[in-house]
């Protein structure tokens, strides 16, 4: 039967119609591929306006791996790849930006009614965190944007490169029993795309003069101490700043599906016995194999610098870094 029409239909009606059908359909199908084609090769990744940018220069013979979520304290052994949880749901109103513009990036992070949230308890010195990271893993943007009395927050940035980007808000609503949560949308800057290979694990990273040593490891579902060491001209810094609240800021994501971790440093300033360099120490449980992608905000001298590690868990690999470098 066709809808509208009473009584059956004839063999030649329906065969019409079939052919009609179909030929809507190839139109709708085409149609369909044509947007992929276009938006497919239009996805970019780019420079945030933050004081902590980091590029990280390609391996050539380093592939992009996937493989497990986050490490750390945390419940959830995985942030950030939902973009809604335990009522929260994060609304990126600029989803898709053009390379090399400086653009304001927009988002709102709404409750359950559809309510933009205006209160935020503040956590390291902030209401919310704002990170930015490549699909590829090479480009890393912590950010801290302004909030408006609607709900809205926003902040200039501008994107170089074309590619696949994760935006994550990193917050904890100002209601009580609320727990921290890390909520993730996809964000994508038009432009000529080239993917780039994830950076080789190595256990130093050189970053604005500074040389930054990593050792420790990180073992799937077992905490583990993460120890980094700042060094400068051969010098140990030991008066680096309070960024954050902390001496150190560290991020970790796993390579594939970009599932965060935030965590902190052991200890902080002014307790006593914590020192303010040339070590800072993190405790982190890797929640599977795999590759991961770890950022180290660290200031000195009025100034915010990120070091980046890649860092392979499980059979055959030795953890985060021998503290030797390769």
């Amino acid at each position: 039967m066709v809808c509208g029409i009473e009584g059956p239909v004839t063999d030649a009606a329906a065969v019409i119609h079939k052919e009609l059908a179909m030929h809507a359909g190839l139109k709708i199908s085409a149609f369909a591929a044509a947007l992929a084609a276009t938006f497919g090769t239009a996805y970019g990744v780019g420079k945030g306006v933050d004081p902590i940018v980091t590029e990280s220069a390609p391996a050539p013979h380093e592939s992009h791996e996937g493989g497990g979520g986050e490490a750390g304290h945390e419940e959830s052994p995985a942030g950030g790849l939902q973009i809604s949880e335990a009522g929260y749901a994060l609304d990126l109103e600029t989803p898709h930006l053009t390379a090399g513009q400086r653009t304001e990036l927009r988002f709102a992070v709404r409750d359950s009614t559809g309510r933009a949230v205006t209160a935020y308890q503040r956590e390291h010195d902030k209401e919310l965190h704002l990170i930015v990271a490549s699909r590829d893993l090479v480009t890393y943007r912590h950010l801290h944007p302004v909030r408006a009395a609607d709900g809205t927050w926003s902040i200039p940035v501008e994107l170089p490169r074309a590619g696949g980007y994760r935006v994550f808000a990193d917050f904890t609503p100002a209601k009580k029993g609320a727990e921290n949560l890390v909520l993730g949308a996809d964000l994508a800057a038009s432009g000529s795309y080239a993917p780039q290979r994830l950076p080789a694990p190595s256990g130093t990273a050189d970053v604005d003069g500074y040389k930054v040593r990593l050792s420790g490891g990180l073992t799937p579902n077992t905490a583990t101490e993460l120890k980094l060491e700042v060094t400068r001209v051969g010098r140990p810094v030991t008066d680096l700043q309070p960024y954050l609240g902390a001496y150190g800021h560290l991020v970790a994501l796993r390579s594939g599906d970009l599932a965060y971790l935030h965590v902190h440093p052991n200890g902080e300033p002014g307790d006593g016995k914590t020192e303010s360099g040339p070590g800072i120490s993190f405790t982190a449980t890797a929640p599977s194999d795999g590759t991961y992608r770890l950022f180290l905000d660290f200031k000195h001298q009025g100034q915010v610098h990120t070091a980046a590690f890649t860092v392979r868990t499980g059979a055959g690999h030795e953890g985060a870094g021998d503290g030797h470098g390769h």
